[in-house]
């Protein structure tokens, strides 16, 4: 059962991770695709690239420093959907995912705890 749940709340880490990088490409290409945009992008998702690997093979330590990643992209999300009318429509779903990119990882977390 454990293990089942386990795979359950990986693949909502590993699937809101991939959308979270979708959103933040989308966002820095939005309207026009240009140079610019896409180093912004880029750059915006290092922190989101850095846990990647460790995500994918289950790494359990990745999964905890991953949680602290999350919080730049919950702020920005947070800051953009409130001062910025005009890019509501990529920020409010970044919002969203970095929520659930967090509850997926802590989720991880407490389903997987090592027998003591």
């Amino acid at each position: 059962m454990r293990t089942v749940l386990a795979r359950r709340w990986r693949g909502l880490a590993l699937g809101s991770i991939a959308i979270l990088i979708a959103l933040v490409m989308g966002w820095q290409l939005w309207p026009a695709a240009s140079m610019v945009g896409a180093a912004n992008g880029l750059v915006l998702c290092v922190p989101l690239l850095l846990p990647l690997w460790g995500l994918w093979r289950g790494n359990r330590y990745t999964y905890r420093w991953a949680t602290l990643c999350v919080l730049p992209y919950f702020v920005v999300g947070l800051t953009e959907v409130v001062a910025n009318p005009a890019t509501r429509v990529w920020t409010a779903p970044m919002l969203v995912f970095a929520l659930t990119w967090f509850v997926g990882l802590v989720a991880y977390l407490r389903v997987t705890t090592p027998a003591t």
